[in-house]
Formats: structure tokens, C-alpha cells, sequence
């Protein structure tokens, strides 16, 4: 639903049902009978030849400017409210009746001439309500119909079965099954910080691959559509692949990290000296008193103490925070990632062994 409902609320795709449940407005309300009918009966009523035939003269533009306003309204209905409503409903139902039917449990998805289909007596309907509050009474003539949207091909619904029963089997332990290779293959390496190297460059080129294929999947569907239908198209797919297009830049920035992490804590001259930079940077801020304190109070001496266990549990806790949040965002990792390095260098900046006047005074107490 959060990834399919947007998709009503595209002008482009909204102009396309528009102009689709006018076609089919009009092609069950014969505005040019209707006019016809309306020059007869004025005529039965004494109306002058003349002015008859001047109407009679006139009825094509008064039938293409009824066309019109039933044209008009209906944009104005898709673009309301009340239709969005009932587009998101239809939706849900779809969606239910996707689920159901995937799943195996039911078939209630409706097949037409090997296709599966969307109805579109909802959007129809809530047209038709509008037309008629606008004054076009002659909408209320329209019956219950339910022309249909050609949604895939019914061939494809048995492998879409099969896709789903194993997908729901593996989503609950796929991530964990992925981290525990990645991590047991990093156990199992020689130089482990070079492993972790390549995990993160690797992380990153599978994403730049997944986000190229998308490209080209885009580019393939606007190709085999219409050219009227190429707009809504692309805006349909934009949409349904916009959470997949987050997680692969969230991806992307976590290989980033973690390559970036290993480098700066081995021994590439480049490291070196930007460890020793913030170091020197961290020990100008304990100049004076600080140190002091810091050695000869509590504080310091356990931060030091424990500092090997401190800073372990906080990249521990950066993961299970990136691991547990709902559809992290790039954003989110970097705000977790600058977090973890503030809080270790807090922990640097605390970490002072006790000074010997303070652990001789420390013991006589």
C-alpha cells in the first residue's frame, strides 16, 4: 500500500484514467442522440422552422462542447479527493486479492482472455457521481459496468506463485543467513581488515549494478508501451520502485562506511596520519586540568580500562540501530555513522590511564 498508493495521485497517470473513463462515459452516452432528441422535442412544441433548423445547424458543436464538459468533469473528478479515496480502496482490494492469490489460497483475481485485470467499476462509478452532482443528469443513465486494465499476463501468475512462496519462506532469515556468510567470511580471511575492505567495495558495486539493471527495466517498459502511455508508465514504475531505489543508496553508503572504516584503521600512510591528526586534536582539548582530572578521578582510569569493550559495543550497537530501523534512509546511516564517531571519540577523549601519584594516593586510601 505505502508503495502503490502514490501512484493514483501522477497527473500523468490520472490524465490517462481520465481519458480512459471518459471513452467509456461516452461510449454508453449517445450525446449526439440526446441533442438530437432535445431539436425534435422543441420542434414538437411549436418552435419556428427557422430557429429549428439553426439548432439542427448547431447540434455537432452543442454535442462536442457536452463532450467536453463530461471530458472536463471527469479530470476533475480523477483529481479530487473522493477519487484518490477510491482509488487507494480499489487498491487495497487489489492488493488483497494479489496476496490471496499468490499465496494459492484463493483465485480471486479475475482472468480475461489469458490477462489478469483491474476493474474499473469504482473509478467509474465515483466518475458518474460527479458528472451527475455537476448537473449532467444524463450520467445517471450509465449501468453498473466493468470495463477492465490489463494488468500482466495470466501466464506469468504461476511463476509469480512460485516467486512468492519462496521469497516468504526466505524473508524472514535471507539478511541474517547474508550477515553470517559475511561475517564468517571475514573470520575466515587471512587479513581480515581487507576482507572487510572488499565486502564494503563489493556491497557497493552490486548496488551501482542493481541500480543500472533499473535503469535499463525502465527504459525497456517506456519503450514497449504506447507514446501515450509512456508518461504514466514511467511515472507508475518510478513509484513502485522508489523504496528499492532508498535501500540501494542506503546500501551503497553502508559499503561506503564499512570500506572507509577498515581503511582508516590500518596501515596505509593516509590512515596513519589522519590518526594522528584527530589524536593530536583530541589531546590539545585535554591540555591543562583536564588531563589531570580526568587521570586522577574515576572517569578515566575505567574508560580505560574498558575501552576495548566500549568501543566494540558501540559499533556493535551502530549495526543492531542500522539493522532494526524500518526502510533505514542514506540519511539515517549517516546520521548513525557520525554518531558512532562522536561517541568514540568521547571515548578517546575520556580514555587517560591513572596518573602514579594518583593510583599510590588511590591505594593508601
Amino acid at each position: 500500500m505505502a508503495t502503490v498508493s502514490p501512484v493514483i495521485e501522477d497527473p500523468s497517470v490520472q490524465g490517462a484514467l481520465a481519458d480512459r473513463i471518459t471513452a467509456e462515459v461516452l461510449a454508453r452516452v449517445d450525446i449526439q442522440q440526446i441533442v438530437d432528441e432535445t431539436v425534435n422535442a422543441l420542434a414538437a412544441q411549436g418552435l419556428p422552422p427557422r430557429a429549428v433548423d439553426r439548432l439542427r445547424d448547431l447540434s455537432g458543436p452543442l454535442a462536442e462542447g457536452a463532450r467536453g464538459f463530461v471530458s472536463d468533469k471527469v479530470h476533475e473528478a480523477v483529481a479530487s479527493p473522493t477519487f484518490v479515496q477510491a482509488a487507494q480502496r480499489s487498491t487495497e482490494v487489489v492488493h488483497e486479492q494479489l496476496q490471496t492469490v499468490l499465496s494459492g489460497q484463493s483465485s480471486a483475481i479475475t482472468i480475461e482472455g489469458g490477462s489478469a485485470v483491474l476493474d474499473l467499476a469504482p473509478f467509474i462509478d465515483a466518475a458518474k457521481q460527479r458528472l451527475v452532482a455537476s448537473g449532467f443528469a444524463a450520467a445517471a443513465r450509465i449501468p453498473e459496468i466493468h470495463p477492465t486494465v490489463e494488468l500482466f499476463p495470466a501466464s506469468y501468475l504461476v511463476q509469480a506463485q512460485t516467486a512468492y512462496r519462496a521469497l516468504d519462506a526466505a524473508a524472514t532469515w535471507l539478511p541474517w543467513f547474508t550477515l553470517l556468510i559475511l561475517v564468517g567470511g571475514v573470520l575466515l580471511a587471512r587479513r581480515r581488515r581487507r576482507a572487510v575492505i572488499a565486502i564494503g567495495i563489493g556491497v557497493m558495486g552490486v548496488m551501482v549494478l542493481l541500480a543500472v539493471a533499473l535503469l535499463v527495466a525502465r527504459g525497456l517498459l517506456v519503450a514497449s508501451v504506447a507514446e501515450q502511455a509512456a508518461a504514466p508508465a514511467a511515472a507508475i514504475f518510478d513509484t513502485v520502485v522508489r523504496f528499492l531505489r532508498i535501500a540501494l543508496r542506503t546500501l551503497f553508503l553502508v559499503g561506503l562506511i564499512v570500506a572507509l572504516g577498515a581503511f582508516l584503521v590500518g596501515p596505509a600512510q593516509a590512515a596513519v596520519r589522519l590518526r594522528a591528526a584527530l589524536s593530536h586534536m583530541i589531546d590539545r582539548l585535554r591540555r591543562g586540568g583536564v588531563r589531570r582530572r580526568l587521570q586522577d578521578g574515576p572517569v578515566g582510569p575505567w574508560v580505560h580500562e574498558h575501552r576495548t569493550a566500549l568501543r566494540t559495543g558501540l559499533v556493535l550497537l551502530a549495526g543492531l540501530v542500522v539493522i532494526f530501523l524500518d526502510r533505514p534512509s542514506g540519511g539515517d546511516i549517516l546520521a548513525v555513522a557520525l554518531t558512532l564517531v562522536v561517541l568514540l571519540g568521547a571515548i578517546e577523549f575520556l580514555n587517560q590511564p591513572r596518573s602514579p601519584g594518583g593510583a599510590a594516593a588511590h591505594i593508601g586510601g
